[in-house]
């Protein structure tokens, strides 16, 4: 990770806790990943053994949260950092809530993966969310790799990958209305598809957030409610 920018302080004690934040987001960061990718699985297969395990395993995520942000409001009630040392921790609070709403939207999909496999296969649309899935999870591990090594410019190219995102999702829910208008059964699991694509998109769009935070750490440039445009000029401008 380059931290030559956030510099180093004379409390080797407040070098260590900058350090262990940082290094507790990417933990939290990975377990969310897997929640993910196990969360996909399910759905995929239709293996309700697994998303029964991506619902229960959520509450390590949120308390993976709570203990990060509770250490952040220490160290800005004891050390009152400023400058890039502020920014950073502002980017880890933001990061690790969005971090919590993706674990989240896991759950959601894991709920729609044990609810799917109950359904008879007569009933369910033949359509495959994998492909959607693994675009938003090579997202959120991009936008993660960006954020460990504070790189604006893979920050910009995650950001970019979102509308592809909402294409394919506003494509995958075209196909369940067209199942659900021609086949009055298939209502209730063509249903749950949309709630999982859903998640899936929202997943896009939390990851696309993070790389926001990125811009910021670094650049010092709040480029939340921008266009692409705006933000590559952003991360790109020299730091006066």
């Amino acid at each position: 990770m380059d931290k030559s920018h956030l510099g180093q302080h004379i409390s080797q004690q407040f070098n260590v806790a900058l350090e262990d934040i940082r290094n507790r987001v990417m933990t939290m960061g990975g377990l969310v990943e897997r929640q993910l990718e196990d969360a996909i699985d399910a759905l995929t297969e239709g293996n309700a053994e697994l998303g029964e395990v991506v619902i229960t395993n959520d509450y390590k995520v949120n308390a993976m949260e709570v203990a990060i942000d509770e250490e952040c409001n220490q160290i800005l009630a004891r050390r009152q950092p400023a400058a890039g040392d502020l920014r950073l921790i502002v980017a880890v609070i933001k990061t690790i809530t969005d971090l919590e709403r993706i674990g989240d939207q896991a759950e959601r999909i894991g709920r729609m993966a044990t609810r799917l496999s109950a359904e008879t296969e007569s009933k369910n649309p033949k359509i495959d969310l994998r492909h959607l899935g693994n675009h938003v999870k090579q997202m959120l591990h991009d936008a993660l790799d960006a954020f460990a090594r504070m790189d604006v410019e893979a920050a910009v190219n995650v950001a970019k990958q979102d509308p592809k995102a909402d294409k394919e999702y506003e494509g995958i829910i075209r196909q369940l209305i067209t199942y659900m208008m021609e086949d009055p059964r298939t209502i209730t699991p063509c249903l749950d598809y949309i709630w999982a694509a859903r998640a899936m998109e929202r997943i896009g769009d939390h990851a696309g957030n993070i790389c926001e935070y990125v811009v910021y750490l670094v650049q010092g440039k709040d480029v939340r409610h921008t266009s692409l445009e705006q933000m590559e000029q952003a991360a790109h401008q020299k730091r006066s």
